[in-house]
């Protein structure tokens, strides 16, 4: 089962959808409609469901051509087909173990332990005689940083010189509350540092097809709390402020955060941070994310393969996922188990 955090696929779902989103959070109806506003410039209609339609539809193909031939579904958390629902459908049809994706890389509450409350959730409201687990956090997937790399690599445009000290690398990914951020992962602080591991990598990638040993910086984006609740930062725009008055002429800005090109990708950066850019004189190269690139997916769907022949996923530097792992800010919810090296919690 591939858990995406859906979309809207109309106009009239945008509010609908963004009320469930933030079910709980109190936020102002006028600030829902400021942000549907985002969907409607795209006819109302969210990408992040066909992209995910299309990343379901690359794994099963890699997957069969791994010699694994399993049926795979697409379930969402804010938008159908719902996971409560898919779930329901697959019992019906004599299915006893299900296997949770999450389409998000890293550690934290709302990249990993949300989607194992979601199928936790769903399973103890509805007594269903299914066995079901999520895959780990799958930053650490060589795919995921090689195909990164080549990605930045051809969007480089000629005449632009990497290697130049105005010339700035920044990589770029959701911000989250800093008390997430430090809870995430069985010892802390995962969130940041699996995205400076990928960061890295992606830099030595870099030095290895170029020659050029390029620093890089690590931003946030796409913040939706309160002012008076600390989220991670800079800013991207906030960034690229402060890179410009550094002498920065041009920025290669990368999304390692996110696996497609979603909305928040679509407006916080091709739209905000591209504005935010040309008021400073800043060339921004936005580099594309893994999307369905072969490298990305085939790696995934061996990942996603060695947890179905042998019910326990090879766990990367200093991962594991278990009961008690990022916890809920707000609640306790059930959880389904991940890689299982503690007790389930």
């Amino acid at each position: 089962m591939l858990m995406g955090f859906g979309g809207p696929e109309g106009e009239d779902e945008v509010m609908p959808f963004l009320e469930r989103v933030t079910a709980g959070r109190g936020i102002p109806t006028e600030r829902l409609r400021e942000v549907g506003q985002h969907y409607f410039t795209l006819g109302g209609v969210s990408p992040i469901n066909a992209q995910n339609r299309a990343l379901l539809a690359s794994l099963q193909a890699a997957l069969r051509a791994a010699g694994v031939d399993i049926e795979t579904v697409l379930a969402n958390r804010n938008s159908p087909p719902f996971v409560p629902d898919v779930l329901a459908d697959l019992a019906s049809r004599g299915h006893r173990r299900v296997l949770g994706v999450a389409t998000a890389a890293y550690s934290g509450y709302s990249s990993c332990r949300q989607y194992r409350e979601d199928l936790g959730l769903a399973l103890a409201a509805s007594g269903l005689d299914l066995e079901a687990r999520k895959l780990p956090p799958f930053y650490d997937l060589p795919g995921f940083a090689g195909t990164i790399t080549e990605l930045l690599l051809a969007a480089l445009p000629a005449g632009l010189d990497l290697g130049a000290d105005s010339t700035r690398l920044v990589f770029s990914t959701h911000s989250v509350p800093t008390s997430a951020a430090r809870a995430a992962g069985p010892d802390g602080d995962a969130y940041v540092d699996q995205h400076r591991w990928v960061a890295a990598r992606v830099a030595a990638g870099i030095r290895a097809a170029t020659g050029i040993d390029k620093p890089w910086d690590l931003v946030y984006q796409s913040r939706s709390g309160p002012p008076s609740v600390p989220w991670l930062e800079p800013d991207v725009n906030d960034a690229l402020t402060a890179l410009a008055a550094d002498g920065a002429t041009a920025v290669v800005l990368v999304p390692i955060g996110f696996l497609s090109d979603h909305m928040e990708v679509i407006w916080d950066l091709d739209t905000q941070a591209t504005q935010t850019a040309a008021g400073l004189g800043i060339q921004l190269v936005r580099t594309p994310t893994v999307g369905t690139q072969p490298g990305f997916v085939d790696g995934l769907a061996g990942r996603i393969a060695n947890e179905l022949r042998t019910g326990s996923a090879e766990p990367g530097p200093g991962q594991r996922c278990f009961g008690g792992c990022c916890a809920n800010p707000r609640s306790s919810a059930p959880v389904v188990p991940g890689l299982d090296l503690d007790p389930l919690q």
